[in-house]
């Protein structure tokens, strides 16, 4: 009989990963994006809610700053953390949750980060097509261009000296930190690659494509030591065990697969998710539990030796994932626009954007739970008909420069007069009961 859901983590214990028992961690508002474990076995996590949450228990530390989704973490030894996401920078926090730095020079979204082996130097992988080269000392950061699309993921070589990158243009590359050069082109794989797995003691590099290639390359002879492409596409994440001895890659259709890489044997095949991808993955500190994120606002923690044991992520079925034919227009398109960052109840729940609870008359960036950018404080507009219908006329990038809304527009005249008649009843409760 399979396990019953933990939603409340009542075996998480005083530290995360006790017990190699099945856990998850709650609070986040949006989906798991990226997960780090600290060397003491404390859990980062980045959500599309804007949030980095630090989780030495059931109860988060919150660090809260980040003006869009957060994609990537990562520790240091010292337990600083880094992060970086949709708002372009990266950014520093103590321990404590106190906001350290935050540093700007990427132009596009930042998607995966890497420590240098001596700690000196964070990389950051960013669909401006560059990688930042940053020292942890707060000096002038360096960037590597020369791939011909965004820049998915880094890893560094065990010498510190060598920086290898996986892109969308289907290249993995090694550059010379030193100079700055492309040192080799590892492969040209003709998909985007999305994931990297290095691991120079063993001389292998793992690699997943959006084509759902998964493949491993012998680092000295650059031939292929294994193939593990299942015919299930893409790939969107991997991570290693901390010996080494097992690799787990994460899909678009939900599987968990955790490769035993002595012999590249496949160990574990397991369906994560009810639906929707596998977008981050970290092993425990033993190696006894693989952590994962997807669509579902929890992480889930399952024990390797028994993951069929226990069930995936309940992510059900998400409003903006129903079909069109079962909802009127209006819901629809809130359902598809809107719902995966806003709620219609009070309260903002961690939301990557503000509660639309009591819309209807009130000043832009004024609710008081949500933490607004720049470019609302002090707004003048005022929500209604006519505004709401503007915003997604023109879009919001345009209608209010410089705020956190994803970059999008509903085109068309009655759908947007669908949404506002939606959106006027649903968050106004009490006018619709009348």
């Amino acid at each position: 009989m399979r396990r019953a859901l933990i939603t409340s983590a009542a075996l998480f214990c005083a530290t995360t990963g006790a017990a190699d028992e099945f856990f998850t961690l709650q609070g986040h508002g949006g989906p798991i994006m990226g997960i780090a474990v600290s060397e003491t076995d404390q859990i980062a996590t980045v959500s599309f809610d804007n949030a980095v949450g630090l989780w030495s228990g059931s109860d988060p530390l919150w660090f809260d700053g980040h003006e869009a989704a957060v994609n990537a973490v990562l520790f240091a030894p010292d337990g600083t953390v880094y992060s970086a996401g949709d708002d372009f920078t990266l950014r520093v926090w103590a321990a404590d949750g106190t906001a350290q730095a935050v540093r700007d020079g990427h132009r596009g979204k930042v998607v995966s980060l890497a420590l240098s082996p001596d700690g000196t130097l964070v990389a950051s992988a960013s669909w401006d097509g560059s990688i930042g080269l940053w020292p942890v000392d707060g000096s002038e950061p360096r960037f590597l261009t020369g791939h011909g699309g965004p820049v998915n993921d880094v890893a560094f070589s065990q010498d510190g000296r060598g920086l290898y990158s996986a892109s969308a243009d289907g290249s993995i590359r090694l550059w010379d930190l030193e100079t700055g050069s492309e040192r080799q082109r590892v492969i040209e794989h003709g998909f985007g690659v999305n994931e990297l797995e290095l691991n120079e003691d063993a001389g292998w590099l793992a690699y997943g494509a959006v084509d759902g290639g998964t493949r491993v390359l012998d680092l000295a002879s650059g031939d292929t030591l294994a193939d593990l492409t299942l015919e299930r596409r893409p790939i969107l994440a991997m991570a290693t065990s901390p010996d080494g001895d097992l690799l787990a890659v994460g899909d678009g259709e939900g599987y968990i697969m955790v490769v035993e890489t002595p012999e590249w044997r496949i160990a574990r095949d397991f369906r994560a998710t009810e639906r929707g991808p596998v977008w981050a993955l970290a092993f425990s500190r033993d190696g006894g539990n693989i952590h994962a994120g997807g669509l579902d606002p929890r992480l889930y923690s399952w024990p390797i030796a028994a993951m069929d044991e226990a069930d995936p992520m309940a992510t059900g079925s998400p409003g903006f994932l129903a079909a069109a034919d079962t909802m009127p227009n209006g819901e629809r398109q809130f359902m598809r626009k809107c719902s995966i960052c806003h709620t219609l109840t009070p309260g903002s729940a961690r939301r990557a954007g503000p509660s639309l609870y009591d819309l209807f008359g009130r000043r832009a960036g004024t609710v008081e739970d949500y933490s607004y950018s720049d470019a609302l404080d002090g707004s003048t507009i005022i929500w209604d008909e006519d505004t709401i219908d503007a915003l997604f006329d023109i879009g919001p990038e345009h209608y209010i420069p410089g705020t956190k809304m994803p970059m999008q527009r509903i085109t068309g005249a009655q759908d947007r007069a669908d949404l506002v008649t939606y959106l006027r009843t649903e968050t106004a409760p009490e006018e619709s009961s009348q």
